[in-house]
């Protein structure tokens, strides 16, 4: 009985969920328009006020106004909706920010593509119309747009505008996405959860006006703007460690190579052991951060952070740890090899004065094959460690 009464409950097929924090200038006419826009649509729906922890009267105006509060203990806008997405009762679910700068009013380019089989539909400010004051210049001329970018680049997300706060969206499938951000950051790792989860993500054109006369914004720039940044980055261990890992990589070990047999000069510039020892500082980590992504791509895998990876996965399926340590092993054994000869060389010399640009040319590479050495079994026996699983 229990279970059907609570399948009456989500029987609905629209929620329109409203984070609210000391909105009492605002949420008054954002439920408002919200409850016009369902009995416009003519669709079964309800408003949902996800309040986190108001101080003012928000919460006795949005009841007032017909909605249903679910009050979010758990401070932070993402923590807010993720409360007020967990709470609603639709199939779909429309979320949007109280502070009276989105159109409540005219949500039928989401409702339309929801119906037509869109997972995800995301408002674009910048097609719909920023109103004057809306949007500070900083956010609007660099800040959106560099992180759109970022987002259309690294994930091949469709939306020009992944900050915007007005979206539609399936609400068992966004729930499954297991979105972790608890701040302003929820709504872009939303955007590149389900991109990377293939959902079908499309955006409309939505306008944006000025928050109410009075209210203290709640977007901090620098901050919101870091972690955002960091999220994008994070979601993608290509970007952060493969790609820039294998570029240093590359460079160092071309330029060792290059600087082994003797100086060389380019016109004017010489360049002898002391650029060695930095080619060598590119290869120790390059190969550590093309380390990093092995493991950061595997440990999102078993914690199902990121979507599944066959060939991750058949690389971590041939027994990595012993492998790795064999390779480590012989890295180590050839630097030290080298180090015995530069040590004998010194023993010629009668341990006095060295010639020291041909015995650095002998120390170094067998001192950065010691140190790739024990970065390979280091990370070799870490993935045996993130291999341990409870029962």
């Amino acid at each position: 009985m229990a279970t059907q009464i609570a399948a009456a409950e989500r029987s609905l097929e629209l929620s329109i969920v409203i984070p609210c924090l000391n909105e009492a200038r605002s949420i008054g006419a954002c439920v408002r328009e919200a409850r016009e826009s369902i009995e416009r649509l003519g669709i079964d729906g309800e408003v949902v006020v996800a309040d986190n922890g108001s101080t003012d009267s928000s919460v006795q105006i949005a009841e007032s106004e017909g909605a249903r509060v679910v009050h979010v203990t758990e401070p932070g806008y993402g923590s807010a909706l993720a409360g007020g997405i967990s709470g609603a009762r639709g199939r779909w679910v429309v979320m949007g920010d109280g502070d009276g700068s989105y159109d409540f009013a005219h949500l039928e380019p989401f409702v339309e593509r929801l119906r037509s089989g869109y997972d995800l539909v995301n408002g674009n400010r910048f097609k719909g119309g920023i109103r004057p004051g809306a949007m500070p210049g900083l956010h609007r001329w660099l800040g959106n747009p560099v992180l759109s970018f970022v987002g259309r680049f690294i994930y091949g997300t469709p939306c020009g505008d992944i900050y915007c706060g007005l979206r539609g969206f399936d609400r068992s499938k966004v729930i499954g996405l297991d979105i972790r951000s608890s701040g302003m950051e929820y709504a872009i790792e939303m955007l590149v959860k389900a991109t990377m989860r293939g959902l079908r993500v499309t955006e409309v054109p939505t306008t944006l006006s000025p928050d109410a006369e009075g209210r203290e914004p709640h977007l901090r720039t620098w901050r919101d703007g870091w972690r955002s940044i960091q999220l994008l980055l994070l979601y993608s261990p290509r970007w952060l460690f493969l790609y820039p890992g294998l570029l240093l990589l590359l460079v160092g070990v071309v330029g060792m190579v290059w600087l082994i047999p003797g100086q060389r000069t380019v016109g004017s510039v010489t360049f002898d052991v002391s650029t060695l020892l930095y080619f060598a500082l590119a290869v120790v980590v390059g190969l550590e951060s093309v380390y990093f992504f092995v493991l950061a791509r595997w440990y999102g895998m078993l914690e199902g952070l990121l979507p599944d990876d066959p060939r991750i996965r058949r690389l971590m399926g041939r027994a990595v740890p012993e492998i790795g340590l064999a390779v480590g092993c012989l890295l180590v054994a050839v630097g030290l090899g080298l180090s015995i000869y530069a040590l004998v060389t010194w023993n010629e010399s009668g341990f006095g004065r060295l010639d020291y640009p041909h015995t650095l040319r002998i120390v170094v590479p067998g001192a950065t094959l010691i140190t790739c050495g024990m970065q390979t079994a280091l990370a070799s026996l870490f993935v045996g460690v993130l291999g341990l699983r409870h029962r």
